[in-house]
């Protein structure tokens, strides 16, 4: 386990953090799972495709299919220009040749090396690809799920990663009927985190989260899934060194919750004090 005492100037380009929310972090020293994350983070590199491998980078094995995709659809993308049937076709080639098989909380280096995805990495994935040939898009957080809109000659087209087959919404009823179905009601109130996490099943009717995040600040809910994996593996200690990280990506509320849920039970579960 490498540790590097990083300063917020290494983080700029990575995200605009309010001091006072970060003073407890900005000075802490990060814990790194391997040399390859510590030299993504300490590198300065703005590129998300970097930041996306962070997490688990010591799992880095190709890029050999996201070369192969980008390739042909590079190949395509001057005939076709920012157009609908060019966006199914990143689409489509997205599933077939990164997005094999769904699992819940898989990183962005799982889905090159062994096509398991999940929401967030498949959002990213198409997030980038959509950034590199020049459409408009949101990428939107929500409670317990990501997914993209486009922004398309006025219209809005939904991109759902999760699903190969009608994963593409097109229609405007839909896409407006898909919304409505993660858009908070005016009553809807954020439960404390512990709530949320606590017990063998997840309420996923929860619509408190209605927000567009950038891509870098979807590298720090990456962060933030693999927190929650350790935290209910009951490791708080690394929950809170992928907290920390996910923080200084994505400075939100729920990331600097769970990070302080983290601490207290480290503390009331193993007897030890992790630094806050």
């Amino acid at each position: 386990m490498k540790k590097v005492l990083l300063m917020l100037l290494i983080m700029t380009g990575f995200a605009q953090i309010g001091r006072s929310q970060t003073d407890v972090l900005a000075y802490e020293k990060l814990t790194f799972d391997s040399q390859k994350e510590q030299a993504i983070w300490t590198s300065g590199d703005e590129n998300p495709f970097h930041l996306f491998q962070a997490v688990q980078a010591d799992k880095i094995v190709s890029e050999d299919a996201w070369t192969v995709l980008v390739k042909d659809l590079d190949s395509k993308a001057s005939k076709s220009g920012t157009d609908v049937n060019f966006l199914r076709q990143i689409f489509q080639k997205s599933h077939q040749k990164l997005f094999k098989k769904y699992e819940q909380h898989s990183t962005f280096n799982l889905m090159l090396s062994e096509g398991q995805f999940d929401c967030v990495s498949g959002s990213a994935a198409l997030g980038m690809l959509l950034e590199r040939y020049g459409y408009e898009f949101d990428i939107i957080e929500t409670d317990y799920h990501v997914f993209i809109a486009v922004n398309l000659e006025g219209e809005k087209i939904v991109l759902e990663s999760t699903l190969p087959v009608g994963g593409m919404i097109t229609s405007p009823s839909e896409v407006e009927k898909y919304l409505d179905a993660y858009k908070p009601k005016e009553s809807a109130t954020l439960r404390a985190v512990n709530q949320r996490l606590a017990g063998p099943e997840i309420d996923y009717s929860d619509n408190t989260i209605f927000r567009k995040v950038t891509l870098t600040q979807l590298a720090g809910l990456q962060y933030y899934n693999d927190a929650i994996v350790h935290f209910n593996a009951q490791a708080f200690g690394q929950a809170v060194e992928q907290l920390s990280k996910a923080y200084l990506l994505y400075p939100s509320d729920r990331i600097l919750s769970l990070r302080e849920l983290s601490i207290d039970l480290a503390y009331k579960t193993y007897g030890y004090e992790l630094k806050k």
